[in-house]
């Protein structure tokens, strides 16, 4: 986690320290020139290419000022809340520990909760699902590293969910209870839907998608990347599968320099691991034989046996498309509101 403090005053240089202990974490600490050294960086003159730096690259920003300080230098370089990071101020007497930015998805607001038990302050939190003590989606999502499908659903979830309780279906067993304002179900006007697939149960559906599909990749030597993401989104669409579920992709050794695979992993944000043919043969399982693939590779099938070594239970099996061939696991997964 990266961390960038200001302090504007020796009381509040103070309270940076503090903050920063309580952090545990690595953290950048920056004052004024009247008062930096002590491990404080120089705020430099004119500030502006400073905050736009930490703003752009940090995960929090803290500030040990007023409110009015930290909003106006910030307010330049903000985008989205997908994209910008957590934003907390702290008065220089510890009091009061307020989530300014990002409170859900950038996690300010568990952030500044985690600080004030540490500093004895008070959590000043004022979004509304958290004041009302209700589900927040785009936190719970943020938090366990889920895709959020719309983010104008979530918007009008949250919105619905303050006013009463919602459904929620999953592809996935749920452990302990329910968040407040959820109840099971599978049909309505507004819900969420837990799932890897596309479809949607509700009228206005919230997807949130897991990362728990195994791509499992075979290809002719030379494939380019643009058939091989091709052939991806064609098994993928045929199977109801949103892309954004795929977690990482697997294939055999012989692939480990194939330019065109290593492109498409790299560009979508996907890791692969390379197996032995010996590792792939060792595999249990009904898989589609070939004894052409067993000429070359050494063992009957690739794509089912690699995303197998890497799931629980296959979901897709052996899918040709212009000469790549694409299997489906899948990771069990257990949802939790706790």
């Amino acid at each position: 986690m990266k961390v960038y403090l200001f302090a504007y005053s020796q009381n509040g240089k103070e309270t940076a320290l503090r903050v920063k202990a309580a952090l545990n974490e690595a953290a950048l600490l920056y004052a004024p020139q009247r008062l930096c050294g002590e491990g404080f960086l120089e705020i430099p003159t004119p500030s502006e290419p400073l905050y736009a730096q930490a703003f752009g690259g940090a995960d929090a920003l803290i500030f040990i000022s007023s409110c009015g300080i930290a909003v106006r230098s910030v307010a330049p370089f903000i985008k989205s809340k997908t994209t910008d990071p957590a934003v907390i101020v702290i008065d220089e007497a510890a009091g009061f520990v307020i989530p300014l930015l990002s409170g859900h998805i950038g996690g300010a607001n568990e952030l500044a909760k985690k600080l004030a038990v540490s500093l004895g302050a008070t959590a000043a939190v004022t979004t509304a699902t958290d004041v009302r003590g209700r589900f927040s989606v785009d936190e719970w999502a943020a938090k366990r590293g889920y895709c959020i499908s719309d983010m104008g659903r979530a918007k009008a979830v949250s919105a619905a969910i303050l006013e009463r309780d919602i459904p929620i279906s999953s592809d996935f067993p749920i452990r302990g209870k329910l968040a407040p304002g959820l109840y099971l179900g599978k049909g309505g006007e507004t819900g969420i839907s837990v799932s890897y697939k596309t479809a949607e149960p509700f009228e206005k559906t919230l997807r949130i998608i897991p990362k728990c599909l195994i791509l499992g990749v075979g290809c002719r030597r030379g494939t380019p990347k643009e058939l091989i993401e091709s052939a991806v989104e064609a098994v993928l669409e045929e199977n109801e599968m949103d892309m954004r579920a795929v977690l990482s992709a697997a294939s055999i050794t012989l692939k480990a320099d194939e330019a065109g695979l290593l492109e498409f992993c790299r560009e979508s944000g996907i890791r692969i691991a390379f197996y032995t043919a010996e590792e792939l043969r060792r595999v249990e399982g009904d898989f589609t034989p070939s004894e052409f693939v067993k000429s070359i590779t050494g063992v009957d099938n690739v794509c089912e046996r690699a995303a197998m070594l890497g799931s629980d239970r296959l979901l897709v099996k052996k899918t040709p498309v212009s000469g790549v061939t694409v299997a489906i696991g899948i990771k069990n997964t257990e949802i939790a509101f706790q």
